[in-house]
This record gives C-alpha cells, structure tokens and sequence, in this order.
C-alpha cells in the first residue's frame, strides 16, 4: 500500500512540475505581457494520457479554467491517442467535456486514435470535431498557439 502511496505521489509531483513548467514558458514568452498586442491569445491543450486522475486534476481543470476565467480568447482541447478510449468509457469525463463546450472551449479528437479504438461515433456524440489532425495541430504550432500537453 506505502508503494501505490508512494507512486501517485511522485506521478502527481512529475505532473504538476510539466504543468508549472509550460506554464511558466506560456506566461513568460515574447509578447505575453504586450499591451499593444492585438491578436486573440490561443491555448491548445493536447490531452494524451489515458490516466483519469491526471484528466480530472490537470488536463480538464486548467482547460476549463483557462477559457471560463479569460486566461485565453480562445481555448482548444485536443484529444489524442489513449484519452479517447478512457473519455468514450466515463460517465464523469464526459460530464466534465459537456461543461468546457458550455464554456466555449472547442473540442477536437484525432480521427485515427478514435478509429484505432474504435470510439469516433462515442466522441462525435459528445460534441467532439473528429478529424484528421496531423495538419491542423502542425498550423497551430506553427501559428503561435500556445500549447500545454497532459
């Protein structure tokens, strides 16, 4: 029991030390505190994990938070590879997206993740654009998203 302790321990340190971390590279890069800047801040969240508990206390809670408290003008979530599965099979996941998309966070999926699970038509009924994503997240890096990965 002291090692499963122990483990969710130091996983949930790591986490949050990626998550300050990008953060801090968010907050603090060129521009980020220009008055004069006139383009909309964007925020593409990547969530790839297939571990609820890091969904529920990082990837959903600063998702949502980063577009309800205007951290951002506009907020993405992207959901990539294992987390498709684990959001098609969770009543609370699912609960918790519909009240992002409420908030006006955009709700994307790789089409080939969902294929690969077999879950596309679960996310689509959720409200989520499936499609290919190789090309969309490329123009968004390119363009000056921020992005944070969970």
């Amino acid at each position: 029991m002291r090692n499963i302790i122990k483990h969710r321990a130091v996983l949930t340190i790591s986490v949050l030390v990626v998550v300050l971390v990008s953060l801090f590279s968010i907050f603090n890069s060129p521009g980020s505190g220009d008055a004069a800047a006139t383009e909309p801040s964007k925020l593409l969240v990547v969530w790839t994990s297939g571990d609820k508990d890091v969904a529920m206390s990082m990837a959903y809670m600063y998702t949502y938070n980063a577009k309800k408290q205007g951290w951002f003008d506009e907020v993405r979530f992207l959901i990539w590879g294992p987390s498709s599965r684990l959001l098609a099979g969770d009543k609370e996941l699912q609960e918790y997206l519909a009240k992002m998309k409420d908030a006006g966070v955009e709700l994307q999926a790789c089409i080939a993740c969902a294929n690969m699970y077999g879950v596309t038509d679960d996310l689509r009924k959720l409200g989520v654009d499936v499609r290919g994503m190789g090309r969309p997240l490329t123009d968004m890096l390119k363009s000056g998203w921020k992005t944070v990965t969970f």
